[in-house]
């Protein structure tokens, strides 16, 4: 029978066919209402179709025609089944249009096989749907086919502890250890890391969706976003990194913090900074690493200041980083805290000599953390007189404002001796450094005093004469505190202060040993159970 070439078809723009409108028109319900009422002016005039939006494209529309030229007797496979799944449903060939062959039915019958494809086959599918995925995804072949993917990576982890392909694996593992990764427990190659690797931002959003879902370890998943977002970067334009970091930043998000790798958000910010991501990515993104920033080290934040900022390094963004630290219940461990303290401590040493940095931004630094934070302040005393050595223009009233942060309790008798000999430094908080040491002698003597009811090697007058000098001393100077004093005396009697208390060491030295001598004679002593108190320490 010959064949008449009476409709022409253009496909999404990209090519043009000459068919029979008869046959294909006999399995396409779409084609069949274009063409209900045919005239005879019609039969002999060859018709236009354009279809725009035709899934799969040309290839697609190829083997579709042929299995209508064929009256079905193609072979469907899972190579072709998606495809031609899709089509049939863009084309209406359901049996309303023709009971048998009917093209939907068929492909669905292959799909019903999907458990029994081998691993490469189901990847295949999933990459196939990509290049037609909102007719995929609405016929439901998607979802077949992921569920069917995590399926076959969850069984074959559970099944072997260093994870196994569902086909011919052990070959592959003995030519390819890229995909090695080391865990806490144990070594193990993720065999399904590079295979997964060929899929756009959209497939993989739902793969771990559905991953999480069912399960999977977090670890595992998140080692495979940082690995998917590094091999995706080679070879992307800069839309194509935009969406992925997005998408992988939202993926990572909705995991276990503890199973995110600080150090590879890093990473991530650092290759990001110029694609311009949406303010709610960059905040996702800010707020996982702020949450682990005691994992931190300096190196990662160093972070250049983005353009227009006359600094060198970003100060907001490691003050954001410390706001979700703190948010994300930070103070909470003591030990996790105080590591916050010594790398901001670190910090703040690192931008001191940056000249274009800004009083305001500086002292929020220094006071971006509570008191339990840090031990010593010796280090910001330190980082405070460089900044303070940088911008020696700086008004006295700036300069008090920044010495504020610092808490002279918690500074060691060399800085407190530094900071009062400084010149750079106001007098007011040369004078509390004063108060605290004076404080610190108060409580030394008290400590002395406290001895003495024991046994002290010195005579009772001589000592009682020693603390009342040093008693009256501290009195004295707390009255004359609010008086204008000048930096000369200032320093002269921290000299002072710095005699007293060698000379309160050396007595506290004394004292240990008389005691310990005293100490062994009541042990020896026969009935002796005396308790002794705790000596200067």
């Amino acid at each position: 029978m010959k064949v008449t070439c009476d409709l022409e078809v253009d496909v999404n723009g990209e090519e043009i066919f000459l068919v029979s409108k008869e046959i294909l028109s006999s399995f396409s319900g779409r084609l069949r209402k274009l063409f209900n009422k045919p005239s005879d002016a019609a039969a002999t005039k060859v018709l236009k179709v354009i279809f725009h939006d035709l899934p799969g494209g040309p290839e697609a529309f190829e083997l579709m025609t042929r299995f209508c030229y064929s009256n079905g007797g193609i072979q469907i496979t899972p190579t072709n089944t998606c495809v031609l799944h899709c089509i049939a449903q863009f084309m209406e060939m359901s049996e309303d249009v023709s009971s048998s062959p009917n093209l939907i039915e068929l492909t669905e019958k292959s799909l019903e096989g999907i458990l029994y494809w081998t691993w490469s086959e189901i990847v295949n599918a999933l990459k196939q749907c990509q290049d037609f995925f909102p007719a995929a995804n609405s016929s439901g072949i998607v979802d077949k086919i992921l569920e069917t993917l995590v399926g076959r990576i969850t069984t074959a982890s559970d099944t072997s502890p260093t994870g196994s392909s569902p086909e011919s694996f052990t070959f592959r593992f003995s030519c390819d250890t890229r995909s090695t990764v080391s865990t806490k427990n144990s070594n193990y190659r993720v065999w399904w890391f590079e295979d997964l690797v060929v899929l756009n931002s959209d497939s993989i959003k739902k793969i771990i969706k559905s991953m999480v879902s069912q399960k999977v370890d977090h670890a595992t998943v998140s080692r495979f976003l940082f690995y998917y977002i590094k091999c995706k970067f080679s070879n992307a334009t800069s839309d194509e990194k935009k969406k992925c970091t997005e998408v992988v930043v939202d993926l990572l998000y909705s995991l276990d913090r503890s199973s995110v790798s600080c150090k590879s958000l890093f990473g991530i910010l650092r290759i990001s900074s110029s694609l311009n991501l949406s303010k709610c990515c960059r905040s996702r993104l800010e707020s996982m690493i702020g949450s682990q920033l005691d994992q931190a080290t300096l190196d990662n934040l160093l972070v250049p200041a983005p353009a227009g900022m006359e600094s060198i390094y970003d100060v907001n963004l490691v003050l954001r980083f410390v706001k979700s630290f703190l948010s994300a219940g930070g103070q909470a461990s003591v030990t996790r805290l105080k590591q916050v303290g010594s790398l901001i401590d670190l910090y703040l040493a690192e931008v001191a000599p940056d000249s274009c940095l800004k009083p305001p931004k500086f002292i929020a630094l220094t006071i971006a953390l509570p008191d339990a934070a840090r031990d010593s302040h010796d280090a910001m005393y330190q980082a405070i007189v460089i900044y303070l050595e940088v911008h020696a223009q700086l008004s006295e009233e700036e300069k008090m404002n920044i010495c504020c942060a610092i808490n002279c309790e918690k500074l060691s008798v060399e800085s407190c001796k530094h900071l009062a000999w400084n010149s750079k430094v106001p007098k007011r908080t040369a004078v509390q450094a004063l108060i605290s040491q004076q404080l610190k002698l108060k409580s030394l003597l008290e400590d002395t005093n406290h001895l003495k009811s024991f046994s002290s090697p010195l005579k009772g007058n001589e000592y009682e004469k020693n603390q009342c000098d040093d008693g009256e001393q501290i009195i004295l100077y707390a009255k004359k505190l609010n008086l204008p004093m000048e930096n000369e005396k200032l320093k002269a009697h921290l000299q002072g202060m710095q005699c007293r208390v060698m000379e309160l060491e050396k007595i506290c030295k004394k004292m240990r040993t008389q005691m310990a001598k005293i100490m062994k004679t009541e042990v020896s002593s026969p009935g002796s159970s005396r308790s002794v108190p705790r000596l200067c320490s």
